[in-house]
């Protein structure tokens, strides 16, 4: 299955965390990403691994407000 490459911002919609903390997890290694040009793009199924990998521990640190 080819793996599919969306944006940091489509990343943080797609799991409603802050796009801030997806970069974080970008720099840590904790979700794949490779840069196009300018661009950051985040492997699909490497974050939502990442999601149900946390919501298994019952992490939510990095959640938008849901003002």
């Amino acid at each position: 299955m080819a793996d599919d490459w969306i944006t940091v911002e489509e990343a943080a919609d797609l799991t409603n965390y802050n796009d801030e903390h997806i970069r974080r997890l970008i720099r840590e290694g904790r979700i794949q990403a490779k840069k196009f040009a300018d661009v950051w793009a985040v492997s699909r199924k490497s974050l939502l691994d990442y999601v149900r990998e946390q919501a298994q521990r019952g992490e939510k640190r990095g959640r938008r407000s849901s003002r």
